[in-house]
């Protein structure tokens, strides 16, 4: 069944090998397209590709930040790198015309490169495909947890729609009841206004007729009713149709508002007005939470 994604979310994915632990976390904020940003320990580089391919295939928009934590495993082993500290020694008998003294070998080995302890480094992690492998499956897994977080958020904003659209759907049927006053409100505001200038008898009939007639046509606001109810069953219909829809949801938004400010402009009364105003507000609302949408 088709679900609504929000964009806004976070998962964390920790994994335990003989070589170390590792974690990866995602998070996603708003975004008006796919933004996505991975960070890695130095050597992962290949890495970087699978995650974001991986992002491409589950998500529209947001805005992602996406990390992998290596600790690697303490070990007690120690290996010197004979080769560089037989060239190291024999540089320095060259250099003072006698051989290395048991001190100076001593100090040759703190030297970084010759005495190594522990497993294995970074960079030979990186460079076992069994590892990566494992690696890239958590990144699967916490994609996956954040694509259920999202998914979460897009439920709530589903009941929040729901409810919003209940009470735009009750401030039109309001307008709708109002605005069927509008054309005695025309009649007896324009008679009050001949009343006080004294001309009301001395008006024509079918002029003043008209005059009503074409005051009514401007205050009709029976079109606008009818395309706020037409854009509520989209609104229905994008809400069933799921993610994404964030975008159509704004546009739909503009066109409420539009709508709604036409109303306003058409009013005769402050009673429809102020229902113009309230449809508007929420509107707004409406527009807010459209921007979380997937």
């Amino acid at each position: 069944m088709p679900q609504l994604s929000g964009m806004t979310g976070f998962a964390r994915e920790v994994g335990h090998a003989v070589w170390g632990n590792w974690v990866w976390e995602a998070k996603s904020v708003n975004g008006r397209t796919l933004d996505v940003r991975v960070n890695y320990p130095p050597g992962f580089d290949a890495i970087e590709r699978s995650v974001k391919s991986l992002v491409q295939g589950r998500f529209e928009r947001g805005s992602l930040q996406i990390s992998l934590r290596i600790d690697v495993a303490a070990g007690n082993a120690i290996s010197i790198n004979e080769e560089l500290l037989a060239a190291l020694t024999a540089s320095l008998a060259k250099a003072t015309g006698q051989p290395a003294s048991s001190e100076a070998v001593a100090q040759l080995m703190t030297l970084k490169g010759v005495v190594e302890t522990g497993g294995a480094n970074g960079r030979d992690l990186a460079a076992d495909p069994v590892i990566i492998k494992e690696l890239e499956s958590g990144a699967e897994r916490a994609l996956a947890a954040l694509h259920q977080a999202r998914l979460a958020e897009g439920a709530s904003l589903k009941t929040l729609f729901a409810h919003l659209a209940a009470e735009m759907e009750a401030l039109r049927q309001r307008a709708k009841s109002l605005a069927e006053t509008q054309p005695l409100l025309l009649k007896e505001k324009l008679d009050k206004q001949l009343n006080e200038l004294g001309a009301r008898d001395r008006v024509d009939q079918d002029r003043l007729a008209a005059e009503v007639a074409l005051s009514v046509a401007r205050a009709d606001v029976r079109e606008e009713l009818d395309r706020l109810g037409v854009h509520f069953n989209s609104l229905g219909e994008l809400l069933a149709a799921g993610s994404p829809a964030g975008r159509k949801l704004d546009f739909l938004a503009q066109e409420l508002n539009r709508e709604a400010n036409t109303l306003c402009s058409k009013s005769a009364s402050l009673e429809l007005t102020q229902a113009g105003l309230a449809l508007k507000g929420v509107i707004d609302q409406f527009k807010e939470q459209a921007a979380n949408v997937e």
